[in-house]
C-alpha cells in the first residue's frame, strides 16, 4: 500500500525567490477557521480528547494565532474565540487528569497561558490545578500502561511545565522539582531497559510496545530531558545514559532517512511510517535538540537525511493534520530552516502547504476521524500555515527545540 502522494514538485533552485503571500495564507486560515467553528463547536460533548482531538486543541490554535505578530490585527478576535472554546473544556473532563495531550493537564496548561495573556486572575487558580498533579506524576508506577511517554505520562507533564515557564516568563516549578521528575524518568528507563536486555541504557514502553517515535516513544521523552535547563550538569550519570541512548537512536536511521516505529521493527528492510507520531517527522526533533545541546555534526546530518525522506514520501494520504498528515511533515522543513538557514527548507515547507490546496489532495486524501482537531485535522494545519508567515519563530506545537 502506498501511503503518500507522489511529490511532483521541482526541488528548490539555488537563488530562487520564495514568496509567501500573507493575504493568500490569511484567506486559507480564515476558510479553515470557518469550517472548524461550524463543525466542531465549543460544546461539552466535544471536550473529550483534550489537546489532541478535543476543543482544547482548537483553543490552543486560536491562542497560537493570537501570539503571531503577523496576524496582530486579528488578535482580539482570536483571544475571544480561544476563551469561547476553553470554557466548556474547563467545565468537563477531557480524559485522564494527568494526561497532557488527551486529558485535563493540557487544558490546564492552555488555560493558564491564555488567562495570563489577558491578565485574568483565573490564571493562578488553573495553574494551581496543574501543579496539584505533580505529586501523582512522581509516583514510580502511577500508570501501568507506561507512565513516561508524551500523551499521558511524565514527558507530557514536563512539556507542559516547560512551555508554561516560557509563556509566563517565570518558572512555575523550581529547578529541583523539574529535576526530580527527570530523575524518576531516568530510573524508570533504566529499570525497563535492564529488564528487557536493551542495547541502550534507557528504554520505555506504552502498553508493552517499545515505541521509538515522538507520540508514545522514547524520542520525545529524551527531548524533554534535554529541554530541562541544567539537568545534564545536575545529574551527570543521567547525562551519560541520555547521550548513549540518543546515539543508539541515531544509529537506527536507515539510508533513506527514516526510523523504525518500535524496537520490534529494528532490522526490517523498510520503515513505512513517515509521520510525526512514528518515523522521521517526529524523531527529527530529538536529533535537532541533540545537535543544539551536544554540538555534534552527526545529529545535524541525521536531521538533513530525515528531511529527504519527508520530501520524497511526506505528502501523506492520511490528511492535513500534524500527527500523521501533510502539515506535520511540512513543519519539519520549518524546523530545518531555523536549524540551517537554508532557503531550500522554506521552499519545501511552502510546497507542502500549497499541496493541501490542490485538487489531487482535496479529492483523494482521507478524511481523518477528527477532521477539525489540532493533531488529526485542520486546526493543526492552521498553526502550520500561520507559522509559514514567521519562519524564524516557527515551532511544532509545544516542541520548540530552540527554547532554553
Amino acid at each position: 500500500m502506498v501511503r503518500h502522494f507522489p511529490n511532483s514538485y521541482q526541488d528548490y533552485l539555488e537563488g530562487s525567490e520564495i514568496e509567501i503571500a500573507k493575504d493568500i495564507v490569511n484567506s486559507h486560515i480564515a476558510e479553515h477557521i470557518a469550517n472548524i467553528t461550524k463543525r466542531l463547536p465549543p460544546l461539552r460533548k466535544n471536550v473529550d480528547g483534550g489537546l489532541y482531538v478535543g476543543i482544547t486543541g482548537v483553543a490552543f490554535m486560536f491562542y497560537h494565532l493570537a501570539k503571531n505578530n503577523k496576524l496582530a490585527e486579528n488578535k482580539p478576535m482570536y483571544i475571544a474565540k480561544a476563551l469561547e472554546y476553553l470554557e466548556p473544556a474547563l467545565d468537563a473532563s477531557a480524559g485522564e487528569r494527568t494526561a497532557f495531550l488527551i486529558g485535563d493537564a493540557g487544558t490546564y496548561v492552555v488555560a493558564t497561558a491564555l488567562f495570563n495573556e489577558i491578565n485574568d486572575e483565573r490564571s493562578s487558580a488553573v495553574l494551581r490545578k496543574y501543579k496539584s498533579l505533580y505529586s501523582t506524576v512522581l509516583r514510580p508506577n502511577f500508570l501501568k500502561c507506561g507512565g513516561d511517554e508524551y500523551f499521558v505520562g511524565r514527558a507530557g507533564y514536563l512539556c507542559g511545565a516547560l512551555w508554561l515557564n516560557r509563556e509566563l516568563k517565570k518558572p512555575i516549578f523550581s529547578k529541583k522539582e523539574l529535576y526530580d521528575i527527570c530523575d524518576v524518568i531516568i530510573e524508570s528507563g533504566r529499570k525497563f531497559s535492564k529488564q528487557n536486555n536493551n542495547p541502550c541504557p534507557l528504554m520505555y514502553h506504552y502498553y508493552n510496545t517499545q515505541y521509538l517515535g515522538a507520540a508514545h516513544g522514547i524520542s520525545t521523552i529524551l527531548q524533554m530531558l534535554l529541554n530541562v535547563p541544567g539537568y545534564l550538569e545536575y545529574n551527570t550519570g543521567a547525562a551519560q545514559d541520555i547521550k548513549a541512548t540518543v546515539e543508539f537512536l541515531a544509529s537506527l536511521q536507515n539510508e533513506e532517512g527514516n526510523w523504525p516505529c518500535c524496537m520490534e521493527e529494528i532490522g526490517l528492510n523498510e520503515h513505512k511510517l513517515v509521520h510525526w507520531c512514528h518515523g522521521a517527522p517526529g524523531t527529527v526533533y530529538l536529533m535537532a535538540k541533540a545537535f543544539l545541546v551536544f554540538k555534534e555534526q552527526m545529529y545535524l546530518n541525521a536531521c538533513v537525511r530525515a528531511g529527504e525522506v519527508i520530501w520524497n514520501k511526506g505528502l501523506l494520504k492520511k490528511g492535513p493534520g500534524i500527527c500523521h498528515g501533510v502539515a506535520g511533515n511540512g513543519y519539519v522543513f520549518l524546523l530545518l530552516y531555523r536549524l540551517t538557514g537554508n532557503q531550500k527548507y522554506l521552499y519545501r515547507a511552502k510546497a507542502f502547504a500549497d499541496f493541501m490546496n490542490t485538487d489531487v489532495f482535496l479529492q483523494d486524501a482521507k478524511i481523518p476521524d477528527n477532521p477539525e482537531s489540532l493533531y488529526e485535522g485542520t486546526a493543526g494545519t492552521v498553526c502550520f500555515l500561520a507559522d509559514l508567515l514567521i519562519p524564524d519563530k516557527a515551532e511544532f506545537p509545544f516542541l520548540d527545540v530552540f527554547d532554553n
